[in-house]
Formats: C-alpha cells, structure tokens, sequence
C-alpha cells in the first residue's frame, strides 16, 4: 500500500515564488542623496532661525514704537507741569499742594527716564539740527543755542521731539539789566 496522500493538482496552490532579491543599493547614490537632505535640513534649519531672529527684532522695534507713540502723547502734560510750577507766585510757592505737584512732576519725569526717554541737550552747545528746532534768532554766541523754549527728548538715541531753541546770530549777548 502507498501511503502517499493521492496527488490532487487541481486543489494544491501554487508553490510560493520568492521575489527577486532587490538590486544592490548604489552606495554612491545614497550618500548623494544623504547629502542632497543633509543641504535641505541645514537651509531649513536657517531659515527658521532668521525668522525667529527677525520676528524678534519686529517685536522689539514694534515695542518701541509703541513706547515712541506714548510718550510723544504725554510730553504736552509734562511741558504744561513744567510751566505750571515755573508759574507759581512765590507767596504760595511754600503751599502743600504746590509742592504735591512738584512731587507728580518729579516722579513723571522719573517715569519718563526710566523709560529710556533723556532730555535732549541744548543750551550752550552748538546748534544742531538733528537734535534742536531753531524758532529764533538773539545776540549771543554765532551758531550756538542761546535759550530753550522747549525742551527736546530722545529715546534710546532717536530724537523723539526736537528741543525748540533760539540760537545766536553773533554779536554781544544782550547786557542784563542790573537792578538798582
């Protein structure tokens, strides 16, 4: 007797055929394009840090704008503490409250300087038109800031509001009157 199972062709599937065995890779083509993706990576590795670092430099010149913007609208209020105080009699001069509103001068302005904002330089020097808006002309000094009307501001070095000056046109300074 034949212990063979009876071939039955018709039910057996189909032997299993491997698949061709995959070409050996190019080595020279994997590191070009190993390469090709290092480039890739490194450029988009820069420019995500050049966006980051003028997203930053947007921000911070957005912040001093914003600052620039502010305290151009308070300057007035600071003028007119100023010229309210320089306009003080000095028989209420010693009040209480006058000197309250020297204090909210005094903490404005130091406000003000802590914020970056400086007084612009003006009077004795040279006038600059950069820094000083020329109103006038008076005998003094040829070319030289004689007297301040307004007092000029700047922030971290850019003129925010040029001091409003009068500048000498030569000859002697007017002689001051002595009181007799």
């Amino acid at each position: 007797m034949n212990a063979d199972p009876p071939e039955s062709h018709a039910t057996d599937p189909a032997p299993a055929v491997a698949p061709p065995p995959p070409p050996p890779p190019d080595v020279a083509a994997l590191e070009a394009e190993i390469a090709q993706l290092r480039a890739q990576y490194l450029r988009a590795a820069a420019d995500y840090q050049n966006l980051r670092r003028r997203s930053e430099e947007e921000r911070q010149e957005w912040a001093r704008y914003s600052l620039a913007a502010l305290v151009l609208n308070y300057l007035p209020v600071l003028d007119d503490l100023e010229r309210a105080l320089a306009s003080v009699d000095d028989e209420i001069a010693q009040h209480r409250w006058v000197e309250g509103v020297r204090l909210v001068e005094r903490k404005f302005r130091a406000t003000l300087e802590a914020s970056g904002v400086r007084a612009v330089p003006a009077e004795g020097l040279p006038f600059d038109p950069s820094l000083h808006e020329a109103v006038t002309f008076a005998p003094g000094p040829d070319g030289h800031v004689v007297a301040v009307l307004e007092p000029g501001y700047a922030i971290d070095g850019r003129v925010l509001r040029p001091a409003r000056v009068v500048v000498g046109q030569g000859g002697p300074p007017p002689a001051e009157e002595a009181t007799a």
